[in-house]
């Protein structure tokens, strides 16, 4: 079962963990006091970072060389891709660079900024 307003997955619970959102479990409102959680990462839903179109195109276009990884700040990623384009002629690092592209387009830019830019999250 999930949330309605929030999508969260509720199932067995009262209350939605993320937003506070009474399930169809609970005939009452929150407890008082109760705050839902803070975004992740330090995410404010302040203005997109920008950096999600330019890195997907540039993680399938030209993924085998890293360049996706250096437009997020991924120096250490993107030296080990480049030397995996060496190392395997482009075919692996390629592979990566197609897939990670993919992903990056098709979250949302709240979801990207708060895992890649904020989260720091490297690797798919």
């Amino acid at each position: 079962m999930y949330c309605q307003s929030c999508g969260e997955d509720v199932t067995f619970e009262k209350f939605c963990s993320k937003c506070g959102t009474a399930t169809s479990m609970s005939t009452q409102p929150p407890p008082p006091g109760y705050a839902p959680p803070q975004p992740q990462y330090g995410y404010t839903g302040a203005q997109p970072s920008g950096k999600k179109v330019s890195a997907g195109i540039c993680g399938i276009l030209l993924g085998a060389f890293g360049v996706h990884k250096f437009i997020l700040g991924y120096t250490n990623a993107g030296i080990i891709m480049l030397v995996l384009c060496l190392i395997t002629c482009g075919v692996v690092p390629s592979i990566i660079g197609l897939v990670e592209g993919i992903i990056y387009l098709t979250k949302s830019d709240q979801e990207f900024d708060a895992t890649y830019v904020y989260g720091r999250k490297e690797w798919f």
